[in-house]
């Protein structure tokens, strides 16, 4: 599955693409290669450079599902300036070498939906976000989706409230439609169980925290990512605002954290979070939140 790794997490292969004649050899052996995309001229053809070998991707092959209308252009726009993958087509004696992305894709695709299974982790990396969901290439630009209900245990309102556009995840394939070419994600399952992320705290400690709800009955704090305490009701919070709060108890027995809010927090005062994965390779065949629970997924 390595040779299918997202657009830029590949090997670079300039060490080994410097001649034409190298070329020759990855079209017949029919390698996947990465390029720079240097710019999209006016009729969309996609300019790239192989370690200064220069390369034309024309329009049609820029992306699968351009040809067929299925995939609109701005999926070849947002490329300048990134590395694509690709395969060559043809080697004119002069001029650019023809290259294909949309072939890299397919067969990306093809492989990913025959192999891919339920359980499986593996790299992506975020390339949209929208309000139901952030879409993510698993695969030589192949994208998946990944719905914001499967993101974090600790609700968001939109998914850039957790990722941002071009960052490197793991994630956990949810569901596999063969007949579509489609995979659906998941990235909760991954960032720890409510005993694993509660382990980090101590009751009397102040911490900062992100506010994601305000009840009546009082304000969901997000410690981290699968992980919120109650604190009681304080006035002019929303969801969003950045807070310190203290930790007046930990309850693993019934898998609460009790808050007190302290203050609120400017924006460029909350400490950017990294992910921290419990698992970023192998299978899952089960995930349960809570001991006392039971397996709440089963892939």
């Amino acid at each position: 599955m390595d040779h299918y790794l997202p657009e830029g997490l590949q090997i670079h292969t300039g060490c080994r693409i410097r001649t034409r004649d190298d070329l020759r050899r990855a079209m017949r052996d029919g390698e996947i290669l990465s390029a720079a995309a240097l710019l999209c001229d006016e009729v969309h053809n996609l300019h790239v450079s192989i370690d200064g070998i220069s390369g034309l991707i024309p329009r049609e092959e820029a992306a699968l599902g351009v040809a067929d209308g299925s995939v609109r252009d701005i999926a070849i726009l947002t490329r300048v300036g990134k590395t694509v993958c690709c395969k060559v087509t043809d080697i004119p004696p002069d001029g650019d070498v023809l290259l294909s992305r949309a072939a890299a894709q397919r067969e990306a695709r093809d492989y990913l939906t025959a192999t891919l299974r339920p359980g499986d982790i593996l790299p992506a990396v975020v390339t949209s976000l929208t309000g139901f969901g952030a879409f993510c290439d698993i695969g030589c630009g192949v994208t998946a989706l990944l719905g914001i209900e499967n993101v974090s245990v600790a609700r968001i309102a939109h998914t850039r409230d957790r990722f941002r556009e071009g960052q490197q995840i793991y994630a956990v394939v949810r569901s596999v439609d063969r007949a579509l070419g489609r995979v659906s994600l998941s990235h909760k399952e991954l960032l720890g169980t409510w005993e694993e992320n509660a382990a980090r705290f101590r009751a009397g400690q102040t911490v900062p925290g992100i506010v994601r709800s305000v009840k009546d009955y009082g304000v969901f704090v997000e410690l981290t990512p699968n992980l919120s305490g109650l604190a009681d009701p304080a006035p002019d919070l929303k969801p969003g605002d950045g807070v310190s709060v203290y930790l007046k108890s930990i309850r693993p027995g019934q898998g609460k954290i009790k808050l007190a809010v302290i203050g609120r927090l400017a924006e460029d005062a909350l400490p950017r979070r990294e992910f921290e994965y419990t698992r970023t390779s192998g299978r899952l065949e089960s995930w349960h939140y809570r001991e006392a629970d039971g397996p709440l997924t089963v892939f």
